[in-house]
């Protein structure tokens, strides 16, 4: 026919094979409803660019033969193609010399030749990078923050009364301890309540959460629990900040 394998292309190829046989040309819908595309050029190694179906060549069939479906039959083996969704955290673009042509930027190659760099831009996204780590760090009551890039260490709850009571008194004592042990602390002082403010520390995922109450001071200290874990602990006021050490770093 013609055709080079790899750079094939229906655009110059007859439709008569001879010996009574044709050549039937079938193109996926895309090609057919996007306009200038690059195809290959029937020749090793070379493409044509702008490329219009309808203009340079005619499909005799158009249908959908490039979307790749969950559970399709692999050609030549018994495998089928699993589909499994992803997000895109990072991207490269490459520039060539748009932008070192435009600034007249140059530099001296090995024999002193002025040259224009080849520019490129690569770059990871937060925001990105936030939402993928939240899609594998969750449960049915919020984020689950992994201790590398959680924003902060751990999630302090007082369930005080009152301002200025002893659980408030106790609560600021051991935020000061926390944040004097280089611990990164969020001090949830507000006035809610009790499944208030637990629901809220779930939602956030903050890896660790302790909780200092009347209860927990009746029971011998304050309440410890990892995130990602459904048990408790109570440990000693004095304690705690050598615990955490221990687990977050030890």
């Amino acid at each position: 026919m013609g055709a080079a394998p790899g750079y094939a292309t229906p655009i110059g190829l007859k439709k008569d094979l001879g010996n009574g046989r044709k050549l039937i040309v079938v193109a996926d819908d895309s090609a057919v409803n996007f306009p200038n595309l690059v195809s290959g050029a029937n020749k090793h190694e070379y493409h044509f660019k702008n490329t219009n179906a309808g203009r340079d060549y005619q499909p005799d069939i158009v249908t959908d033969i490039a979307l790749a479906q969950h559970g399709d039959k692999l050609v030549d083996s018994d495998a089928t193609f699993n589909l499994h969704r992803g997000i895109e955290v990072g991207h490269c673009f490459k520039l060539g010399t748009r932008y070192s042509t435009a600034m007249n930027l140059t530099y001296l190659d090995e024999n002193g030749k002025a040259q224009t760099p080849v520019m490129g831009s690569y770059g990871i996204g937060v925001g990105r990078l936030m939402a993928a780590v939240v899609e594998q760090h969750h449960d049915e009551n919020g984020i689950i923050w992994p201790e590398s890039v959680a924003p902060f260490d751990v999630h302090l709850v007082s369930l005080a009364k009152k301002i200025g009571d002893d659980v408030g008194q106790q609560a600021e004592d051991l935020y000061e301890e926390l944040e004097d042990a280089a611990f990164d602390v969020l001090f949830d002082d507000r006035k809610e309540s009790p499944g208030v403010k637990f629901a809220d520390a779930d939602l956030i995922g903050i890896p660790w959460r302790v909780t200092i109450s009347v209860r927990s001071l009746k029971n011998g200290g304050v309440e410890v629990k990892r995130r990602s874990a459904s048990e408790r602990e109570i440990i000693d006021v004095d304690a705690v900040v050598d615990y955490l050490l221990d687990e977050l770093w030890g």
